[in-house]
């Protein structure tokens, strides 16, 4: 693995490893279905260790299709003891549009139910190439719509509204979505969460040139996923959120991303112009983080402060 010397140390022996199980990173596994294979036996293996969470209950539960399409899987997470209404967060998974199921953010979401005290529903969308846009898209949209037209059952306030959060593939999708349904007149979305989102399929950005080789997520697996994502099609504002003209009527934002991620330069320019829209926007760039390298690296010290600001913004917004 080359050496990053910009990369913070504690972060760096996590990913270090993970290069080493995988030599030039998951991006080097060229069949897209050996590369979920590996995947998910990873994932298999980080679920299998995570003890036990008696605060935590979660099924798993088929939603109705978007039109034409096939009906798709929600995993909702419960937390125990806690008295309803509850906030209601619709959740979706990274993956660069090609990789992930609903086990790919079960951590994640298992520790956002336990610590703010809301109910998850985490998307089991459509991924490309097989399902290119706007599938997913409209897979999480529905998710969505099942959710705000469920609050009772669900035992969410639907005075909040309702908290999209979604990290990488899943922030672009979050923003994608956010643009949805204001387009389409609902449900409203009190805030969202979106952690180095993927939103730009032009690739011209300066991190965009500079992340490569690192073993994670970078340029060249980022070209692919964007050419499996799009099919051959033009992006729009809904597959590619940085080409939306009008900002007006997104929610109140959260996003943060490192400045070793190659999507540094496009989620800044997307701040930007969501503050030329008047929107509410709050951002952090932290110094040494790479792509996802908080879930890396769970215990270095820059990854706890991430999480830590995190949680502070939802538990804010969700007061």
């Amino acid at each position: 693995m080359p050496q990053h010397e910009n990369i913070d140390q504690e972060s760096l022996e996590p990913l270090a490893t993970l290069y080493k199980a995988l030599p030039g990173g998951f991006n080097a596994i060229s069949d897209i279905h050996a590369r979920r294979l590996t995947l998910n036996d990873m994932l298999a293996v980080r679920m299998a260790d995570l003890p036990a969470n008696k605060n935590v209950y979660f099924e798993d539960q088929s939603v109705s299709a978007p039109e034409g399409g096939p009906d798709l899987w929600v995993r909702i997470y419960y937390p125990a003891n806690v008295t309803s209404p509850r906030p209601g967060i619709l959740f979706i998974h990274g993956g660069g549009m090609v990789l992930g199921t609903l086990d790919t953010g079960h951590g994640t979401a298992l520790m956002l139910c336990e610590t703010l005290g809301a109910v998850i529903v985490s998307v089991d969308y459509r991924l490309a190439p097989e399902h290119p846009a706007p599938a997913a898209i409209e897979d999480c949209y529905a998710g969505l719509k099942w959710m705000a037209s469920h609050t009772d059952e669900l035992g969410i306030n639907p005075v909040n509204h309702l908290t999209v959060y979604g990290g990488s593939a899943g922030g672009g999708l979050a923003i994608a979505i956010c643009l949805v349904s204001h387009e389409r007149g609902g449900p409203k979305i009190h805030f969202l969460m979106a952690p180095y989102p993927m939103i730009d399929d032009r690739n011209v950005t300066p991190s965009s040139h500079a992340i490569v080789d690192i073993g994670i997520w970078d340029r060249a697996g980022n070209i692919e996923a964007w050419e499996w994502y799009l099919g051959g099609q033009p992006a729009d504002q809904y597959s590619a959120p940085t080409r939306a003209r009008d900002l007006t009527g997104m929610p109140q934002t959260f996003i943060d991303v490192g400045d070793q991620d190659i999507f540094l330069d496009e989620s800044i320019e997307f701040v930007s112009r969501l503050k030329d829209a008047k929107v509410p926007v709050e951002m952090h760039v932290y110094q040494g983080a790479y792509h996802a390298s908080e879930i890396i690296a769970p215990d270095a010290e820059l990854s706890q402060r991430i999480w830590s600001r995190r949680i502070s913004a939802l538990q804010k917004a969700l007061a």
